[in-house]
Formats: C-alpha cells, sequence, structure tokens
C-alpha cells in the first residue's frame, strides 16, 4: 500500500510493504519529518554498502555517516554493530509507546560507553496515539507534545 504524506512542506510517498506495519511506516515518516531541517540530503530506505539498509540516512560529501534512523523493532546486536562500525555521527532509535526508561536502562547496559558518547545516540519514543495525532498525513513540524527524547 503506497502512503502519501506532506512532510515539512515535502510530498513524501512512502511504500508499506507485505508484513511491515502502518506504524513502522509513520515512524520513518515522522522521523523524516523531523530531522529533514538540519539534514536536507535525509533519504528513506536507501541501500548503503554496508551490512544493513538504514529506515533514514544522511551523509556527508565523503561519504561519511552523518544521520542514521532505526524506526521500530530493532535488536540490540544490530544496534550495536551501527555504533561501532557504521561510526555515524547521529543514531536514532525511533519507536512508538515503548516502555523507555527500561528500554534506555538496558541499552546502556549492552553497548559499551566508548560506542555511545555524548550527543551520538538517541531514542525517540512517539506517544501512543501518534497515529491519531497523525490521520491526515500532512505533518509540516512534529509537535514537541508527539514525543520524549532520551539521549543513551
Amino acid at each position: 500500500m503506497l502512503h502519501d504524506f506532506q512532510l515539512a512542506e515535502k510530498r513524501v510517498r512512502l511504500w508499506q510493504r507485505t508484513g511491515e506495519s502502518y506504524e513502522h511506516v509513520l515512524m520513518k515518516a515522522l522521523g523524516y519529518a523531523m530531522f529533514v531541517g538540519k539534514y536536507p540530503n535525509l533519504e528513506i530506505e536507501t541501500r548503503v554498502g554496508v551490512r544493513y539498509k538504514p529506515d533514514l540516512v544522511s551523509r556527508g560529501h565523503n561519504g561519511n555517516f552523518l544521520f542514521w534512523g532505526e524506526a521500530g523493532a530493532n535488536s540490540m546486536r544490530k544496534t550495536s554493530w551501527l555504533l561501532k562500525h557504521t561510526r555515524t555521527k547521529k543514531l536514532v532509535l525511533f519507536k512508538i509507546g515503548q516502555n523507555a526508561k527500561l528500554f534506555v536502562e538496558q541499552l546502556r547496559e549492552e553497548i559499551p560507553t566508548k560506542y555511545r558518547p555524548k550527543d551520538r545516540f538517541f531514542l525517540i519514543n512517539f506517544v501512543d496515539e501518534i497515529v491519531n495525532l497523525t490521520a491526515a498525513k500532512q505533518i509540516a513540524k512534529v509537535s514537541r507534545d508527539w514525543f520524549t527524547e532520551f539521549e543513551v
């Protein structure tokens, strides 16, 4: 199913593949709306030549990863690998209605501090009602009361 969003004054069409939840598609859209202003070349689901394909990615002129976003289910192993091997300047995990404090504690326990220096690794946890709040698919800006942000 094709979803047509208006995100940060841009029309963005996202395909929901078989087995993929609408919430996963929505998190990619919301992440795009949140970060495209800071990362104008932000792309959605683009292969980048490493083990994993990011949900959101922005690269610098030399190909280095400036931003990497992962929406929904994401294993601890994958998260650790991304932090260790991609050298991305900013990694953001997007969730909906997650027990965020417990999850952040788990991430801090399982991922060594050297891979998560200050201002590098974040969790954005959208409110449970996010699907209803964005039902019109017209998202000029992600409202601050739609999510909680945690630095890991």
